[in-house]
């Protein structure tokens, strides 16, 4: 019976497969771009590639993708979406010229077994099995021998799930557990135990090699070989020497070591074996006397509990055997060279790990069932038959036994059928393990260096031949090993080794359970045998362990790690890994906002939070310090952009975005930056009030500058200011305009204000000295060209002394923030910047073309102000914020030295006493400082005729004779309003006298009244009262309380 049909038929060719066997192949490359044969007809493959802009789903469109909005390989959204782009086989066939054009030779990559397990086996097997293992079977017994080793091993395979999980989360590249901390939890715990864990095994190498030294050194003795007086110089030389063969096998390269690597692994399985053979022998009357007595139930019995010394105990005999653990990280310290490393470091660790706990459990109950405890070796008493005398350390002169699993460290070699195969044994442990680490070392740092998290590293970047071989840091790891060596006993050192790879382990785990809790989507391990409690009881296990062996070097080992984290920190690298704590972040960020929202709003609670207009945050950087001043610390601060010129297309506007917040970041303000588009300035401003924020993360009041040419704009453009105060208070939202004498835009200057504001402060003082010395008093270069000019800035005086000043207003070429450089009409290129011949690159000095009276007035909000005066004009009560916000700058170190003046105004002049009263009282349940208060008594006294004739002189040019005109001010209106108009001329006049020579007034708001107010007769009230003023706030609250007296 014939099958139904799908939904897709796909009909064969000549020579397919049957129709039982549907084969469906297209020739499109693969991921490695190697084309699929096909079995189809090719005219409609090369449709498909050739008329088509799409791209099919590949695995080399997913390639270094370090954060969200990475280069792609693929066609952008702009180019599909405006089909600007080449065919989909032209792309394919670019990308194959280019790639063949750059091939290099393969590197020598290892496979699970060779690359990890074998390192692993040979790491785990050190000199612990052949020199301790016997002393913790006397020590612990059988039973809490095992406990020690399952103990250990269940620290060791948590770690390892844990690194499993990481390391299947997408590819590992080189730099093995620096690599995976650092890309899961950050650059800063990364770059922390990268560097002590480069450390570690370099100076484990030291220890290793002194441990072969050591053992050697009792063979030349036994040999009588000439040797120094000084035990600790034998031990010296050897081991220098020793280091030096290591190093040779290391530069060889890789392969080599690998093959060194496999070929000691061999002598330690015949070592083993040699030991496991001699306990099937029966023991001859020198192992009798030393403590070997063969398989028997008695000493099994004997041997099964705990003999702790007056010393030991339970957790010291762990701390001596842990170490022994601490291996299982080398195949992952190579994973740059390893072919499949997510599958490799998982299958390769844990095998090995089951291996070697299988042979320590295993050697545990031979030595516990066949080695006395004690053995005191007379000979006389074992001629009696008894083991009871044997084992009695009172019958011996010095009273202590010298032999047994208590006191002898060679059983292993006592025991085995060819002791000097145990001694190869120990050999074979001692350098594979110093070999792996001398490998593991540089390699780790070198990815290190590579990342730069640190200054001054990326020397020890540098790879060479194929496999990219660090023999910069082979030769560093050698010289700090050579030293370790030179020490001769590095008993003290042996510990913080261990709790330096402790702290590694802890944070493998650490990493696991981080990115697991967050739930970051990007967290999709290939490995599923792992688990957010394990890898946090991996980590506490960890932490446990580390104090357990020594509670001092813990605390050294937790000293080190966060001094580098704060390094680190501080230096805040341009790396996006997409960490977990970047999930965090975001976690935290949102749980926040979301409590938030449940929160009720409180008046003790209000917190203004500013919305400035401040076009570019670097145009207008008076604005942004002044509002940065009022939120800092305190509340939320949005600069908000209307773009009302041109539209952007979406790489324009990121890129735009980008700098805005490149700018605040490297000012070090705490600030969102926002923009919209709209023809209309005014709707603009209204949709971005409706957008900023989210939930109670919005903007409640409005900054913004004082349009200062009001007076010869456009009267379109005049309105439009004037509806965007119309359009916050609909909103509800508080208003304050902030008016500067000397203004606040400095777009003109911006690219050079931004580059200056990203110097640091010492670079800064260097530029400023440097220019001092070319600058002479009137501010005017010396220079034979400049000199000759009458009028000069800084910013004008050009390069070459051929070219002729461009006036201030004209375009300069400046290099910008992202390197681009632009000229003027004429072609030329004025760049922005003065030189000299005696510092700096190639002996020549560069800095920013500033004039000193613009940098000065641009960051005047950024320096501590002068000993003055806060006067509040506190005219109408609006809810308090006209209070509240000179409160809030006067607890600011830049204001710290300003006192506050309250200025009110009086209902009636017989009032005069209890209203200052009232205000005194007032302020007082308000609890906010103030040296004086003022009532205003005459404030409805007519104001001067000459005030009155400024003023008729300013609005002349928007009168008009109609009565329904938008743009002019007309009689039927300066009629209704005359009194108002008088009192704000009124206020002018107390203003000159009372708060002309004040450090900032601040003062309430006029309402601009709908459909009563103009404009044109607004900007008038305004233009009178701040004109020829220092700097001067005017804020508007919402009528809502935002000051309180209850507790």
């Amino acid at each position: 019976m014939e099958k139904p049909g799908s939904r897709f038929h796909v009909e064969p060719v000549q020579g397919e497969e049957p129709p039982g066997q549907p084969q469906v192949s297209i020739c499109v490359p693969d991921s490695n771009d190697q084309t699929v044969a096909s079995n189809y007809d090719s005219h409609n493959i090369r449709s498909l590639l050739h008329y088509t802009q799409e791209a099919l789903p590949r695995l080399d469109h997913y390639r270094n993708v370090h954060s969200l909005h990475a280069h792609f390989p693929r066609p952008t959204l702009d180019e599909l979406h405006n089909g600007n782009i080449p065919s989909a086989a032209e792309q394919y066939f670019n990308r194959r010229l280019s790639k063949a054009s750059t091939e290099k030779q393969a590197a020598v990559k290892f496979g699970w077994i060779q690359g990890v397990l074998v390192r692993c086996l040979l790491n785990i097997w050190g000199v612990m099995l052949f020199l301790r293992l016997s002393w913790v079977v006397g020590q612990a017994g059988i039973g809490l021998a095992s406990l020690i080793i399952i103990l250990a091993t269940v620290v060791t395979i948590l770690t390892t799930l844990s690194m499993s999980a990481i390391c299947t989360n997408g590819e590992v590249k080189g730099g093995g557990t620096y690599y995976m901390i650092s890309r899961s939890l950050g650059p800063e715990f990364g770059g922390s135990i990268g560097f002590i864990f480069s450390v570690a095994n370099a100076v484990a190498v030291a220890m290793y090699v002194v441990g072969f030294a050591e053992t050697l050194l009792v063979l030349l003795q036994n040999s009588e070989m000439p040797l120094f007086e000084n035990p600790i110089n034998n031990i010296r030389v050897i081991s220098c020497l020793t280091v030096v063969v290591i190093l040779g096998i290391a530069i060889v390269g890789t392969e080599w070591e690998t093959k060194a690597q496999i070929v000691l692994l061999i002598i330690l399985l015949v070592a083993m074996a040699d030991f496991l053979a001699g306990v099937c022998i029966s023991p001859d009357e020198e192992q009798l006397l030393r403590g070997y007595v063969g398989w028997n139930k008695t000493v099994f019995l004997e041997n099964l509990g705990p003999h702790f010394t007056e010393e030991q105990g339970f957790f010291s005999v762990f701390a001596v055997f842990f170490p022994a653990a601490t291996g299982i990280l080398a195949g992952a310290n190579i994973s740059g060279d390893l072919k499949d490393p997510q599958s490799a470091i998982p299958k390769g660790t844990l095998l090995a790990i089951l291996i070697t706990t299988i042979s320590y459990l295993l050697f545990v109950v031979v030595a516990g069932s066949t080695v006395l405890l004690n053995s005191n070796g007379n000979a006389t008493l074992l001629a009696e038959g008894s083991f009871d005398l044997l084992t009695n350390c009172s019958l011996v002169e010095s009273s202590k036994c010298e032999f047994g699993l208590l006191n002898d460290y060679q059983v292993m070699e006592m025991v085995s059928a060819f002791s000097p195969i145990i001694y190869a044994g120990i050999f074979a442990a001692t350098l594979s393990s110093a070999l792996a680490s001398l490998v593991s070392a540089p390699k780790i740092f070198q990815a290190l260096c590579k990342d730069k998290l640190f200054p001054g590293i990326h020397f020890f970047a540098k790879g060479y031949g194929k496999n990219n071989e660090p023999r910069r840091g082979y030769l560093l790891a050698f010289v700090l090993a050579l030293g370790c060596c030179a020490i001769g006993d590095l008993n003290h050192i042996a510990p913080l080794i261990s709790n330096f790879f402790l702290a590694a382990y802890c944070l493998i785990n650490l990493s696991c359970f981080h990115a697991t809790f967050v739930k970051a989507p990007g967290f999709r391990p290939a490995f599923r045998y792992y688990s957010m409690w394990l890898g946090f009881l991996g980590a506490i296990l960890c932490l446990l362990v580390m104090f357990i062996i020594n509670w001092v070097t813990s605390l050294i080992t937790f000293a080190v790690v966060s001094f580098l984290y704060l390094c680190i920190y501080q230096r805040k690298p341009d790396v996006n890994w997409g960490s977990s704590t970047q999930a965090q972040t975001y976690s935290l960020a949102l749980n926040a906002v979301m409590k938030l929202n449940e929160v009720a709003d409180h008046v003790k609670n209000y917190r203004p939070q500013l919305l400035i207009l401040t076009g570019h945050p670097s145009h207008r950087p008076p604005i942004v310090d002044f509002g940065y001043t009022i939120t800092k610390k305190l509340s939320l601060l949005i600069c908000g952009n209307v773009i009302t010129k041109e539209h952007l297309n979406h790489k324009a506007r990121t890129g735009m975005l980008e700098m805005g917040h490149k700018y605040l970041r490297h000012r070090g303000i705490k600030a969102f930056y926002s923009a919209v588009e709209d023809a209309s300035f005014s709707r603009g401003v209204a949709s971005l009030i409706q957008v900023a924020g989210m939930g109670k993360l919005r903007p409640n009041m409005l900054l913004m500058g004082y349009k200062n040419n009001w007076e010869t704009c456009g009267h379109e453009e005049v309105q439009e200011y004037f509806d965007v105060i119309h359009i916050a208070l609909d909103m509800h939202m508080s208003v304050a305009i902030l008016r500067l004498p000397e203004g606040m835009d400095y777009s003109k200057h911006a690219i050079q204000l931004e580059e200056y504001a990203m110097l640091s402060k010492k670079e800064k003082k260097r530029r400023m000295k440097a220019s001092s010395e070319f600058i002479d008093e009137d501010g005017i270069p010396r220079n034979k060209s400049c000199s000759e000019l009458s009028e000069i800035s800084v910013a004008s005086c050009p390069m070459d002394s051929s070219r002729e000043s461009s006036p201030p207003s004209s375009p300069t070429t400046i290099r910008s923030m992202n390197g681009t450089v632009s000229q003027n009409p004429q072609g030329q290129i004025n760049l922005g910047y003065l030189s000299s011949p005696d510092a700096g690159d190639g002996g020549r000095i560069v800095f920013p073309s500033i004039p000193d009276e613009i940098k000065l007035t641009a960051t005047q909000f950024q320096r501590r102000q002068k000993k003055g005066f806060i006067d509040v004009w506190w005219l109408y009560d609006d809810g308090g914020l006209t209070m509240l916000i000179p409160h809030i700058l006067s607890t600011r170190s830049q204001w710290s030295g300003c006192k506050l003046r309250i200025f009110a105004l009086a209902n009636k002049k017989d009032e005069l006493d209890r209203e200052q009263r009232n205000m005194v009282a007032l302020l007082n349940k308000f609890r906010i400082d103030y040296s004086d208060v003022t009532v205003i008594p005459d404030i409805v006294k007519p104001p001067e005729e000459s005030s009155k004739k400024e003023f008729e002189a300013l609005i002349t040019k928007w009168q008009s004779e109609g009565t329904n005109s938008k743009f002019f001010i007309t009689e039927s209106e300066l009629y209704a309003l005359k009194d108002k108009t008088n009192r704000h001329i009124r206020l002018s006049e107390l203003l000159q006298k009372y708060s002309k020579n004040s450090s900032l007034i601040v003062m309430t708001l006029p309402m601009p009244r709908k459909s009563t107010c103009s404009a044109a007769l607004y900007m008038a009230w305004l233009e009178t009262l701040t004109k020829d003023m220092p700097p001067f706030l005017l804020i508007r609250g919402n009528q809502t309380s935002v000051l309180t007296f209850y507790s």
